[in-house]
């Protein structure tokens, strides 16, 4: 995925970022500098990182000139972007510009460290929809950035059949008959070996190895031979990444990906022109 500014998901998020931090208007600023002085703001990494996210910032500012696009490796000390214009509107929106550009660069940043971490193995980081609210699209942006594989948008766009729908359908097969008729590939949430085994004999196009050791998912994907795709999901943090990836299955999501992101440092300076 692109980081595409003119998605409607992400410019409506700039415009309620904006409205909830201006409101009625930026008192301080308005109060202490002229309408008619200039300014030139520099954003500037404070430690290593995956950038994400700088190309919003032409939807905040009129004169923008990016150093860095969603994808890049800055190190710390180097420069991502200039703005120039009004002093007014720089200050106003220093705070929203900066709460983007740091979670995104952090989802970026993480999702860089995911797929470092399997590098050799052959198998796809995906993420998930553990995402900030009405923040989706921006945040799935920022994890693409960072070399992840973005797995589903919604429950709208693809089939998976988790353990909550294998209850209540009344078990995998049942589960399996009922979606079929959305003609969509199917995967499948399996716990157990004969999960497994009914998710396969059903034709499943993916099988989800949920909550299993290592261990354990390395004998199922061993046991599935390719006879489906094969995911690991559940628990999987950078500490263990490489033990699932030894397993060989052809992707593993992570929720951590973005749900524990940590924003990185980006300094923002403002100097009058």
């Amino acid at each position: 995925m692109t980081f595409d500014i003119f998605h409607p998901d992400v410019r409506l998020a700039v415009d309620r970022a904006l409205s909830e931090d201006l409101g009625s208007g930026d008192i301080t600023t308005d109060s202490c500098i002229a309408a008619d002085a200039h300014a030139e703001a520099r954003f500037v990494a404070q430690q290593d990182m995956t950038v994400a996210g700088v190309e919003l910032l032409s939807l905040l500012f009129d004169s923008v000139k990016l150093l860095k696009k969603s994808g890049d490796r800055a190190t710390s000390g180097e420069e991502l972007a200039r703005v120039r214009g009004e002093s007014r509107k720089l200050l106003s929106r220093e705070r929203v510009s900066l709460n983007f550009l740091q979670r995104l660069s952090g989802v970026a940043t993480q999702a860089a460290r995911f797929v470092a971490e399997v590098k050799g193995t052959g198998v796809k980081i995906l993420d998930t929809r553990k995402t900030t609210p009405g923040l989706r699209v921006l945040e799935k942006m920022a994890a693409s950035a960072g070399g992840v594989v973005n797995h589903r948008m919604g429950l709208y766009d693809a089939i998976l059949i988790k353990n909550n729908h294998i209850r209540l359908a009344g078990g995998v097969t049942k589960a399996m008959q009922q979606v079929r008729k959305s003609g969509k590939p199917i995967e499948v949430e399996v716990r157990t070996r004969a999960e497994v085994e009914e998710a396969l004999s059903q034709g499943a196009s993916r099988i989800l190895l949920d909550n299993m050791t290592p261990d354990e998912a390395a004998i199922e994907v061993a046991l599935i031979n390719h006879r489906a795709e094969t995911e690991i999901s559940g628990g999987i943090t950078l500490a263990n990444l490489r033990a699932y990836a030894e397993a060989r299955p052809d992707f593993i999501s992570s929720g951590a990906i973005t749900h524990s992101a940590v924003a990185v440092d980006i300094n923002c300076g403002i100097y009058a022109v």
